[in-house]
């Protein structure tokens, strides 16, 4: 047996939900392209849970189930107030509180199939309560009760802020949870079946993908992005910056995908709406400071921006803040997460590859007292 480092080109499974072929991302055979300039994320959801867009009817439906299970339990809410507030960073608080949630569902290791799927409407209606929540529990305020009269896209940024949002505001959030809905096998994704083709439950699957995406090569590359805009602070250090980085043999966050060779093809969505946001907020320094930066590296590597590039400016740009934009990616991705379990669950085998084995060889037990 030989190994594939980072299981780089391995087929480890069929599935139904999304594709990238010949860079083109697609859900259930729908371009991404089309999809960012037509769908609401809860058309999203359901097609990626259904493998069909809603009719009217199916739609309402969604939405109601989901308005209906927004609201969290006290007890999640009275935990987020035992966290020691400035050390935790919100992904850490997100992976927990889906865990606890797990405690307080009745149907947590009910395994049918009915059951699974409504605790997958439980989860998705319920992420955006719990990033909201955690966010103005630690500056003191209340949370903010979720609203059944606004989309899902609006609902979020109403219960970060308290203020009902202008509708480019929705637009642009609306655009970025369907451009983050699923992305085939990446690795929290792949993290989720892999947990869950032991037979554990949803919750399990869910907070393992949160794990995944914690990491700053998965879903923490747009945090670092921002951190690294703040840092030039002005369109003059551009260029500088980033030959430096460059020079020095720096990753610079938000370039290059494993699966994309000619550029993400969600990356120029997020570009327009980075341009549209910054100035409306009286900001253009930001996506000036990106476009700069996307210059300097693609004129030295061949790596196009990624869907986390321009990201990083929409978010700020919605007066997010920045520790929160990978919670707000598990907000979106959660919907593929849970497709990908249903389908995993749908025809599951047990995922256990193998290793191959580098070290010693036909050693022989040696008695302490003789050892070295």
């Amino acid at each position: 047996m030989t190994a594939t480092k980072g299981l780089e080109g391995i087929v480890a499974t069929t599935s139904s939900i999304s594709s990238i072929i010949d860079d083109t991302l697609t859900y259930v055979g729908y371009n991404i392209d089309d999809l960012a300039e037509n769908a609401s994320f809860e058309e999203v959801i359901y097609l990626l849970w259904h493998l069909k867009l809603p009719n009217k009817q199916e739609l309402a439906e969604l939405k109601q189930q989901l308005a209906e299970n927004a609201s969290l339990p006290q007890e999640v809410l009275n935990h987020f107030k035992t966290y020691p507030i400035e050390k935790v960073h919100p992904m850490a608080a997100l992976r927990s509180a889906v865990s606890l949630l797990g405690l307080y569902d009745e149907e947590a290791d009910v395994m049918d199939a009915d059951a699974n799927y409504r605790k997958a409407v439980r989860l998705q209606a319920k992420m955006p309560a719990i990033v909201t929540a955690f966010s103005r529990v630690r500056k003191g305020l209340e949370p903010v009760a979720p609203r059944t009269d606004l989309s899902f896209a609006a609902n979020f940024l109403y219960m970060l802020t308290g203020q009902e949002p202008s509708e480019i505001a929705e637009e642009a959030f609306n655009k970025a949870l369907v451009l983050h809905a699923d992305h085939e096998l990446n690795a929290s994704t792949f993290t989720a079946r892999v947990c869950v083709a032991t037979l554990s439950d949803v919750y399990s699957g869910v907070t393992a993908a949160i794990g995944a995406l914690k990491g700053p090569l998965h879903g923490g590359a747009n945090e670092a992005v921002m951190k690294m805009l703040t840092e030039i602070g002005e369109l003059e250090n551009a260029e500088s910056y980033v030959r430096t980085k460059l020079e020095n043999k720096e990753k610079i966050m938000g370039f290059g995908h494993r699966v994309y060779r000619q550029g993400d093809p969600r990356a120029k969505h997020l570009k327009n709406m980075s341009e549209k946001l910054t100035k409306l907020t009286g900001e253009p320094k930001w996506y000036e400071i990106s476009t700069k930066v996307e210059e300097v590296v693609t004129s030295e590597k061949p790596l196009p921006p990624n869907v986390d590039f321009y990201s990083a400016s929409v978010y700020h740009s919605l007066g997010i803040d920045h520790d929160l934009f990978t919670p707000i990616f598990a907000v979106s991705r959660v919907s593929g997460w849970l497709a990908h379990i249903l389908e995993q669950y749908s025809n599951n085998r047990l995922i256990r590859p193998r290793a191959e084995y580098t070290g010693p060889g036909k050693q022989a037990y040696v008695p302490l007292e003789q050892r070295n």
